[in-house]
């Protein structure tokens, strides 16, 4: 095995394979480390010993063109074939049901504004999936999105389609976003051409719940940075489309301080409450101690880091773990004190799909 990522950026018209071609990742002690490194970054929701945060060196580089590779793929698509996908039931599971109320009691009692409850899905294959043809087919659907399919020894194989930036930066200025909220399209609304999404007035109507959920994104993001930043510019919510989802989004553009690096930045963000919860560090805990699965690199965060290309990072959502005889997808929604347990059942079948629909042509 050789540790590699093949990555491609929202938009994009090129892919880029990053190929280590000495030893394995490198692990990383903390964010902190994250200040001196090059390379692609993979990271867990929680560091631990077994699931290291992860920097896959760039020893070699590849430029892939998308069209080329989706036009082979468009000749040569195969499904991959499946034994199971509860996925597609309609009702509740039991274990969803125990989470979703001992999740939610908590908001009720007032020990959390707003908690994420994830949960994972496994599909049985009957052969070993081809993890780069699924990678070209969720560019070719996802334009929008940031696609990775991660391989690493000690993490295993990873692919995610996410709406999600972290961080990034360019010659100037620093970036992040406060994204929350989901509603799930209808055929006809899928439809509807890009400037729709761009257009200053949503073209969707949002919940009370949703909004309240992206506000309090933005404010924790906004908090964070006052710590760190200066010259802090923030966008008002708008709409954003991620395949067959939009989500609310509000932008932050800023000037890190000279004392602070991305290490810094990345320690005080992550876990956003749009994975996590608020307060944050009782949140992280209760998570890690009363959902029935681990994470991993799931909610974590991934991308390049380079001294020309600067800074990308997004949030690992809508993610499958392959296996060749399974896939284990994950997917989790943000509970507030009137979130309902359907609807948020309904939210995660709905963003599971992202990475589902992928096992067929």
């Amino acid at each position: 095995m050789t540790d590699f990522a093949l990555f491609r950026e929202p938009h994009a018209t090129h892919a880029t394979r990053y190929v280590q071609l000495h030893g394995e990742a490198q692990s990383l002690p903390n964010y902190a480390a994250l200040n001196h490194v090059q390379g692609f970054v993979f990271a867990p929701f929680a560091i631990e010993d077994d699931c290291p945060l992860l920097v896959i060196a760039p020893d070699k580089v590849e430029q892939l063109d998308v069209e080329t590779h989706v036009s082979t793929l468009a000749r040569n698509a195969t499904a991959v074939e499946t034994t199971t996908a509860s996925n597609s039931q309609q009702q509740v599971s039991q274990s969803y049901q125990e989470s979703f109320h001992r999740f939610h009691q908590q908001l009720v009692q007032g020990q959390f504004a707003k908690i994420v409850l994830s949960r994972t899905e496994e599909v049985t294959l009957k052969h070993a999936p081809n993890a780069e043809e699924l990678f070209w087919r969720a560019c070719q659907r996802y334009p929008r999105l940031f696609i990775a399919l991660v391989n690493t020894r000690s993490a295993g194989t990873w692919l995610m389609a996410t709406p999600e930036v972290l961080v990034r930066n360019d010659m100037h200025r620093w970036h992040t976003m406060a994204l929350a909220g989901t509603m799930r399209l209808t055929s006809e609304q899928q439809k509807w051409p890009d400037q729709t999404w761009n257009s200053p007035t949503p073209p969707l109507e949002w919940s009370a719940k949703n909004k309240e959920e992206q506000r309090l994104v933005a404010r924790y993001i906004a908090q964070c940075l006052a710590h760190l930043a200066d010259n802090i510019e923030e966008t008002p919510p708008y709409t954003q489309r991620a395949g067959g989802l939009v989500h609310l989004r509000s932008d932050f553009a800023f000037t890190l301080k000279p004392a602070y690096g991305l290490g810094d930045l990345v320690q005080m963000l992550h876990p956003t409450p749009a994975i996590c919860g608020l307060p944050k560090a009782e949140a992280w805990r209760f998570i890690s101690d009363n959902e029935p699965h681990r994470r991993l690199y799931y909610s974590g965060f991934c991308g390049p880091v380079t001294a020309n290309g600067g800074t990308k990072l997004y949030v690992s959502l809508r993610c499958m773990q392959l296996w060749p005889n399974k896939a284990c997808l994950y997917a989790g929604g943000g509970l507030l004190k009137d979130s309902t347990e359907e609807q948020e059942w309904e939210e995660t079948r709905a963003k599971m799909e992202t990475m589902l629909g992928l096992m067929q042509p």
